[in-house]
């Protein structure tokens, strides 16, 4: 069940990033025509389509030339970061018929448009976006088979990461809210993009247009690094035999020593999901919605267990006597704000405002049953691991470790090369 959540969470997720770096993208579009061209739903839908084909391609490359791109990303991000707002700060003055809000607007004001009371209902909902963002806490975890002294780097690369999440993200926030003008303004923009929107009034349209391709840039590297975190998921899923055709999916390209076809059936199943826009909005936002929900709880199933059987051995990167107050937090947590994000956002409730998140996590979970019912419990007996194998030291053909003397072919190599080998159970 956390396997297939997570899968789902993390699908929905990159579909929900494609999507709106198509719309961001056909945003800038629509600011350099003065807003004489506006997207349809299939011009969104196309779109996206074309740029999460060409995440695939990105993703097919080798992971050298991801590393690459990876740093440059960083770097870009935080320079577009901090011109931004220095530039949003700058220019919001009423010379520019743009002033600035109060601080007491940006930090206490709440204004209830759901049809929900009271109005902390509102506040509470504000959580969806931000937990759409604060997702895919473990996407470093993915690909630590690819890197050296994973059990170190991998905690380190996601507490640095999410710590400048937090702070740059939370101060961005809050310069958009002094700068952002009158709300009922950007929600009626023709582009539906209300970040693009404010970028637009308060550095016109030239400005407007940088940045909302800038945000467009950022959203795209998002896409490839978080496409390289699910096809990573989908190798290892199948190559603990737990995703049908699984021999296909663990197939390592020879060239760019990469899991391609994990990749493609990555790119297939979020177009395949993005194209339930066509038909409705209100079907794709529960995709959407489902992102941060299936994430989180794929994350707080293991840590509940933990807290439940206790049985667990700490690795070399912990949080020392305030692991288990941190665990608790994070289950009671997840399951608050679980409740918030499956209640639609609007009252009175129509088959068009419905939030259908719920129906999807149910789908998920019948489906992980009947899964695991009719084969996983019959084939799956936990996480294959690759042991390394030294000089002398030997597995059997059934897979079985034999050590130092045992027969069998050991390594082979006179320089005590190691070769990894796959085998069932504990190394």
């Amino acid at each position: 069940v956390t396997g297939w959540i997570n899968l789902l969470g993390q699908i929905a997720g990159i579909a929900s990033s494609e999507y709106g770096a198509s719309t961001m993208l056909l945003a800038a579009v629509s600011m350099g025509s003065d807003f004489t061209y506006t997207p349809t739903t299939g011009t969104v839908i196309g779109v996206m389509a074309a740029l999460t084909v060409l995440t695939g391609i990105v993703n097919s490359l080798s992971t050298f030339w991801m590393e690459k791109m990876t740093k440059t990303y960083v770097i870009f991000h935080v320079l577009v970061l901090v011109s931004c707002c220095i530039a949003l700060l700058a220019m919001a003055t009423p010379s520019n018929g743009t002033p600035k809000n109060s601080a007491a607007y940006v930090f206490t004001n709440v204004e209830s448009t759901s049809g929900w009371a009271p109005t902390g209902f509102s506040f509470l909902f504000g959580f969806l976006s931000v937990s759409w963002t604060m997702t895919d806490y473990d996407a470093t975890a993915h690909i630590t088979e690819e890197i050296s002294q994973p059990e170190i780097k991998a905690p380190w690369a996601i507490s640095t990461a999410m710590l400048f999440t937090y702070v740059a993200g939370w101060l961005f926030n809050i310069v958009l809210c002094f700068t952002m003008g009158d709300p009922a303004v950007i929600l009626a923009s023709p582009i539906q993009q209300p970040v693009a929107q404010i970028f637009f009034n308060v550095l016109g349209k030239s400005g407007g247009i940088f940045y909302t391709v800038c945000a467009f840039i950022i959203l795209k590297f998002v896409c490839f690094t978080a496409m390289q975190s699910l096809a990573r998921t989908v190798f290892a899923f199948s190559r603990d035999r737990l995703i049908p055709g699984s021999r296909i999916w663990t197939t390592i390209n020879p060239l760019t020593q990469t899991p391609i076809y994990a990749v493609w059936i990555s790119v297939f199943w979020c177009v395949a999901i993005n194209l339930i826009g066509l038909g409705s909005y209100a079907a794709i936002a529960g995709v959407f919605n489902v992102c941060a929900i299936a994430l989180d709880w794929s994350y707080c199933i293991p840590i509940f267990c933990k807290l439940a059987f206790g049985k667990f051995e700490r690795g070399p990167w912990h949080m020392g006597k305030f692991s288990a107050a941190v665990n608790v937090y994070a289950c009671v947590w997840t399951l608050f704000v679980s409740v918030i994000f499956v209640l639609p956002t609007v009252r009175p409730v129509t088959a068009l405002n419905m939030n259908y998140a719920v129906a999807f996590l149910a789908l998920i979970f019948a489906f992980a049953a009947v899964y695991w019912v009719l084969g996983g419990r019959r084939f799956y007996t936990g996480p294959l691991v690759e042991a390394d194998i030294g000089e002398g030291e030997s597995i059997d053909a059934s897979g079985r470790f034999r050590g130092r003397g045992g027969s069998g072919s050991g390594s082979g190599s006179a320089e005590g090369e190691e070769r990894k080998v796959e085998g069932l159970g504990k190394a």
